[in-house]
C-alpha cells in the first residue's frame, strides 16, 4: 500500500470545498457521514460512491479525495474514472498511476489504455500492461498480445495470447487459432479452436468446423457446427443445412436453413426456398425467395420470378424479378426473359429501367471444402479489421480453377495448358494460380488484398468466357 506521504507527493490535492447539502434524514447515511467526517477512509469511500450513484459528481469527488488522502486505493481508482469522464486526461492519468503503483491491475490497464489511445505512448502503455499481466490479469495479457501484433511482434503476440488463453481468456484462444491457421499450422489452429469451442466460444467451434470440413471430414465438422448452432450461430445453422441436404434429409435441411434465414442470412433464405420447392411447399418457397431477392440475391430473384410466372401467372412480377437477376449478370434469367418476351410479346424488363452490363454471377456448384477455405481466409483477414475480399469472390476464384482444370491429366501443367488454350497472358494465369494456392495452403504467402482479388477475379471470368463456360 502506498503511504500517504508518497500519495501526496505524487498527486496535488486541490482544495475542494465541502459540498453544501442538508444533513441526511436516513439514519444509515447520517452514520456514514459522521464516520467519514471522523476520518474513516472506508466510510469516506462508500459515501463518495453513494453520492456518485445519485449523480452528485462534486460530492462524490470530495469524499473520494478525502478517502484517497487516507490511502484508500479504490477511491484513487474512482478518481481516475471521474477525471476520465469529467476532467482532463492529465488528472486521470495521475490518479490511475497512483492506484496502479499499489499493484491495482485494473488501474494499470486503464492507465495503459489512456496512454495508448490519448497520448500514443506505446512504450508506456506496454510497460503498464506488462505490469498488470504480471499481477495475473488475463485482460492485460490479451491487450499486450494485440499490441504486439500491431507492432509486428508475432512471437510476442502468440506468447501473450497463450498466457491469456491459459488463464481463461477465450478470445485469445480464438485468436491463437487464426494465428496458427494464417501461418499454415493447422494443428495449432485445431488445438486452440477446440479449446475455446468446447468452453463455449461459438465462433471458435464454427471455424473449427470449417477447418474440419476443408480437411474433408464432414462428420467431425458436423459435431462442431452443432456445438456452435446450439449457441444460435447462424452460419453454423446454414452449414448444418448444407450437410443435411447432402444426405437428402430435406426436412432437417429445411429446419436448419430456416433457422439461418430467420437470423437474417440471405443465403439461408435462398436455400430454404430451394428445399421448400423440393418438399412441394410452394408458398413457403415463394416467401423465402422473395426475402432473399429483395436483399439483392440474383439466384433467389431468378427462382422467385419463375415461381411467380409458373404458379401465380403473375407475368409482370415474374418479369420484374427475372430482370433484377439478369441485370445482376444471371444468364439463365436473361434467357427466361427473352423466352417470356417471345411467348407474351411483353418487354424484357420493366419500362424505364436501363439494363446495366454486369459480370456474370457465379452459379456453379462449388465443393464444400473450397467454400470452407474461402470463408476461413476472409475470417482470418477480417479478425483485426483489415480490408478483405468478399467470401463469394474467393469462392468464385477457387470454383473457377476447379471447373476449368477438372479432368485435366496430371502430366499437364495447368498454367501452360490454360495459357495455350485460352490465349491469356501467362502472368495473369500464374497470378490466379498463386492466389488459389494461398487460399488452399495458408502461410505460403500473405492473404490477398481486395484489389489483388479484383484483378484475379477478372482473370477467372475472362478464362471462363474464353473457354465457353459461364
Amino acid at each position: 500500500m502506498t503511504t500517504l506521504g508518497a500519495m501526496q507527493a505524487a498527486v496535488p490535492w486541490p482544495d475542494v470545498p465541502v459540498p453544501r447539502s442538508p444533513e441526511p434524514a436516513d439514519p444509515f447515511e447520517a452514520k456514514l457521514l459522521s464516520t467519514a467526517r471522523a476520518g474513516d477512509p472506508d466510510a469516506a469511500h462508500r459515501l463518495g460512491r453513494l453520492y456518485a450513484e445519485r449523480g452528485d459528481r462534486s460530492a462524490a469527488r470530495h469524499w473520494w479525495e478525502r478517502a484517497a488522502r487516507m490511502g484508500n486505493v479504490d477511491s484513487t481508482f474512482n478518481l481516475g474514472l471521474w477525471h476520465q469522464r469529467h476532467g482532463t486526461t492529465e488528472e486521470s492519468v495521475g490518479w490511475f498511476e497512483l492506484a496502479a503503483t499499489t499493484g491495482d491491475a485494473e488501474a494499470a490497464i486503464y492507465l495503459a489504455t489512456l496512454l495508448l489511445e490519448r497520448r500514443g505512448d506505446v512504450a508506456g502503455a506496454r510497460s503498464w500492461f506488462e505490469r498488470a499481466a504480471a499481477d495475473g490479469s488475463c485482460v492485460a495479457a490479451r491487450r499486450l498480445a494485440l499490441l504486439c501484433e500491431d507492432m509486428g511482434d508475432t512471437l510476442g503476440s502468440r506468447d501473450w495470447h497463450r498466457r491469456a488463453a491459459i488463464e481463461g481468456e477465450l478470445e485469445s484462444a480464438y485468436d491463437l487459432g487464426f494465428l496458427g491457421y494464417s501461418a499454415g499450422d493447422e494443428s495449432e489452429a485445431r488445438h486452440w479452436w477446440e479449446y475455446a469451442g468446447r468452453a463455449g466460444h461459438a465462433d471458435a467451434a464454427y471455424h473449427l468446423g470449417l477447418l474440419l470440413h476443408a480437411a474433408r471430414d464432414p462428420e467431425a465438422a458436423e459435431t462442431l457446427y452443432r456445438l456452435a448452432a446450439w449457441q444460435n450461430h447462424p452460419r453454423a445453422a446454414f452449414a448444418l443445412g448444407g450437410l443435411s441436404l447432402a444426405k437428402r434429409d430435406l426436412r432437417t435441411a429445411r429446419a436448419w436453413f430456416e433457422r439461418a434465414a430467420h437470423a437474417g442470412r440471405v443465403d439461408g433464405q435462398r436455400m430454404a426456398g430451394f428445399v421448400c420447392v423440393e418438399l412441394d411447399d410452394r408458398p413457403a418457397a415463394a416467401h423465402w425467395f422473395a426475402q432473399a431477392a429483395a436483399a439483392g440475391d440474383a439466384e433467389a430473384a431468378y427462382n422467385y420470378g419463375l415461381l411467380l410466372v409458373a404458379e401465380h401467372h403473375d407475368l409482370d412480377g415474374g418479369r420484374h424479378w427475372l430482370a433484377e437477376a439478369a441485370t445482376a449478370g444471371h444468364h439463365r434469367a436473361a434467357a427466361e426473359l427473352r423466352t417470356l418476351q417471345t411467348v407474351t410479346g411483353g418487354p424484357e424488363q420493366p419500362a424505364g429501367r436501363p439494363c446495366e452490363a454486369r459480370a456474370a454471377s457465379w452459379d456453379h456448384p462449388t465443393e464444400p471444402e473450397l467454400t470452407a477455405r474461402a470463408e476461413l481466409a476472409v475470417a482470418a483477414g477480417r479478425r483485426r479489421g483489415d480490408a478483405v475480399a468478399d467470401t463469394a469472390d474467393l469462392i468464385e476464384i477457387l470454383g473457377t480453377w476447379d471447373l476449368i482444370t477438372r479432368g485435366l491429366a496430371e502430366r499437364h501443367d495447368p498454367v501452360m495448358w490454360l495459357t495455350e488454350t485460352s490465349g491469356l497472358h501467362a502472368p495473369a494465369v500464374e497470378h490466379l494460380c498463386s492466389v488459389r494456392a494461398t487460399l488452399l495452403k495458408p502461410g505460403t504467402a500473405p492473404w490477398p488484398a481486395p484489389t489483388e482479388v479484383e484483378h484475379v477475379l477478372t482473370t477467372a471470368r475472362d478464362l471462363r468466357r474464353r473457354l465457353g463456360l459461364r
